[in-house]
């Protein structure tokens, strides 16, 4: 049965156990609900639709088979399941003033949200890496990495995201949500679910803290430590063409690794506050809308020989459409 209307009626401190959650959303933005509904829809369309243009120009097309346009299709897959994810249950949310959600949807939600999180982490790493070599190591480039090398550097991301994010959905199952049921916030993320908990969460955050070493924290020194040798790289190129070409291959991916995990680090190794929890939405926003949309407008778009491939495929499609007719 669906909760009424009013936050008032979704305490449910007279029941032993919380069956569905309500997700309040952005708070007191009633006067703007139309213009957040539209802004975020178009933002999910674009962004559906530019990731998996990506996706079907890096399958399809023979003129951007180089390692780093491979590796920026699993960052599409990634992305891909980030904001649908997300975004169609916040459409949901701005729509209503609010929504409820079923207590094992919520997990899921976060389970997928983790998953994907977890592997646009170490993919990142893993784009850093075919950076270094591209730079720093150009003319073995080729025969380094070749096609057997990135489908063993993209494997392990996806293991892990989907192992790794079990976990936490194991340790949610254990806790008990007895007291209120009313999630501030936009979706099923972890630290509002720890806050409802009327359990002890002590080992929940343990584990969100050993488990930010490896896919937060290892993996952000890592790009720390190529892109300074990619700036000295960079900086012994003799001609100021050389090194505006080459800064370019790296700007986009470095502008993404700061937004993501500048917002990453702030949501979840930042004590929570419920002074600040519009900041707190803010970022997360940032990371799970901005971002993915982001990704391949900086990528993509910018790059010649994807607006290359882009207008062949548009001219062999249109071709072939004049053809049936």
């Amino acid at each position: 049965m669906l909760l009424e209307a009013s936050p008032a009626r979704y305490n449910l401190k007279n029941q032993t156990n919380v069956v569905e959650f309500w997700i309040v959303g952005f708070e007191n933005v009633q006067h703007f609900k139309t213009v957040l509904f539209i802004l975020f829809l178009m933002i999910y369309i674009l962004t559906v639709t530019a990731n998996v243009m990506i996706i079907l120009l890096v399958a399809s097309s023979r003129y951007i088979r180089f390692p780093m346009y491979f590796f920026l299709s699993h960052l599409s897959f990634s992305d891909l399941i980030l904001t649908t994810t997300i975004v169609p249950e916040l459409l949901h949310v701005i729509g209503r003033e609010g929504s409820t959600i079923q207590f094992y949807g919520c997990f899921a939600q976060f389970y997928f949200f983790c998953l994907s999180g977890m592997s646009e982490c170490l993919l990142l790493a893993v784009m850093s890496y075919d950076r270094y070599l591209a730079i720093c190591n150009p003319l073995r480039y080729s025969s380094i990495m070749d096609m057997k090398l990135c489908v063993y550097l993209v494997i392990p991301p996806w293991i892990f995201g989907i192992l790794l994010a079990s976990p936490h959905i194991i340790l949610l199952n254990q806790l008990s949500f007895c007291d209120s049921n009313i999630i501030h916030h936009f979706f099923c993320d972890l630290v509002p679910l720890l806050n409802l908990s009327c359990s002890d969460t002590s080992i929940n955050h343990i584990v969100l803290m050993v488990m930010s070493l490896p896919f937060l924290f290892l993996p952000f020194i890592f790009i720390t430590i190529t892109y300074i040798n990619i700036t000295i790289a960079i900086l012994r190129i003799s001609t100021t063409t050389g090194r505006r070409k080459a800064f370019s291959t790296c700007s986009s991916h470095l502008t993404v690794v700061c937004l993501y995990y500048g917002t990453l680090i702030i949501n979840y190794l930042v004590p929570s506050n419920k002074e600040y929890l519009g900041l707190q939405n803010l970022v997360s926003v940032l990371f799970t809308i901005v971002t993915p949309l982001l990704n391949p407008i900086s990528y993509g778009l910018r790059n010649e020989q994807i607006r290359g491939a882009l207008i062949k495929f548009i001219l062999k499609r249109t071709r072939t459409m004049k053809n049936k007719l």
